[in-house]
């Protein structure tokens, strides 16, 4: 590939990590997440596969060490495990790593092929244990499903981590347990406060829970040490004493992370988010249509100078989220 210059925003934090969604789809309407009666995209307007992986390809190029493949839900798309293995070639050939985000009602159809084609982690959502609570959180999913989906990914060599958004209400009594049973089968267990994406038919104020509170709650419960590892995204970690598990916590609201903020987001109809909470884009799909790598490049430099320093989440009663786009169009 045809090397260009690194990418380095105008606040002179590098771009490491580009996260893909390859599909807006999901077959869950998690609450925090979506609203129940979604319009998803046509599919004449989402990037093909192939021209997902050429702007990958041009963001390893361009310095990118790593890959996370989401949604919506990216296992619902044909032939994403063709995806898979051609960004899996790059591992150790200028990507360090290659990682999916799914909810994990396929995982158990694919992990095999994920694992063959180079991924070597996934991080699966999985916000209860209890059946009727995680139906209610998914509004209809069955976590048998998702449980056998890790069962999967365990046996196929592959390192799960469980991402679990803390909600007042409806799961903060499962978070201590939660992380016993990860512990128990040798994962981590990520912690996430619930952002204000899109509108879901709920204000968000009734379940934000903060996770200043839960650590402190976890602490009392477990030995818990301050850890320095990362995973190139934005949780803090702890480690459990006596195992290799690791308690991640994602705390946009409590404990801003932006000041060292490496990532970029590519939306499944091509356009290049620089932030989570702000509607700056540039439409990278359009670039590499009209005039290929030369205009991709133009339009990837672009983007880096209006990345904002950080993002404007906020809580409140009544408050309108601070996008209209839903995390599922920006990918989780």
């Amino acid at each position: 590939m045809e090397s260009a210059p690194a990418l380095k925003d105008r606040f002179g934090r590098g771009i490491r990590y580009l996260r893909i969604s390859v599909t807006d789809r999901c077959d869950l309407r998690c609450r925090y997440c979506m609203s129940e009666a979604m319009t998803f995209l046509p599919r004449a307007a989402v990037l093909s596969l192939e021209e997902i992986a050429l702007i990958a390809e041009r963001f390893i190029a361009r310095g990118v060490r790593k890959i996370r493949l989401t949604g919506g839900e990216p296992l619902v798309r044909r032939d994403v495990a063709e995806l898979v293995r051609r960004l899996g070639r790059h591992v150790g050939e200028g990507l360090d790593e290659l990682t999916l985000t799914t909810n994990g009602t396929r995982l158990a159809e694919h992990a095999q092929a994920l694992a063959d084609a180079g991924v070597r982690r996934v991080n699966v959502s999985l916000d209860s244990r209890d059946p009727e609570v995680f139906r209610h959180i998914t509004r209809h999913g069955d976590v048998a499903q998702v449980i056998a989906g890790i069962d999967a990914a365990r046996a196929a060599g592959l390192r799960v981590k469980i991402n679990m958004v803390a909600l007042k209400g409806l799961n903060e009594a499962e978070i201590a347990p939660m992380l016993e049973w990860a512990a128990a089968r040798g994962m981590d267990l990520t912690l996430i406060e619930t952002m204000p994406l899109g509108s879901v038919g709920e204000d968000r104020a009734d379940r934000f829970l903060p996770l200043t509170g839960v650590l402190a709650d976890l602490r009392g419960r477990f030995d818990l040490a301050p850890d320095s590892f990362t995973s190139g995204g934005p949780a803090r970690y702890w480690r459990l004493a006596g195992s290799d598990t690791r308690l991640g916590l994602i705390s946009p609201l409590t404990a801003n992370f932006c000041d060292g903020c490496n990532r970029v987001r590519l939306t499944t109809e091509g356009k290049l988010y620089l932030c989570l909470g702000h509607d700056d884009q540039v439409d990278l799909k359009a670039a590499i249509r009209s005039g290929g790598i030369a205009a991709l490049d133009a339009a990837i430099d672009a983007a880096l100078t209006i990345k904002p320093a950080r993002h404007d989440f906020r809580i409140a009663r009544g408050a309108t989220p601070a996008v209209a786009r839903h995390m599922s169009v920006t990918g989780g």
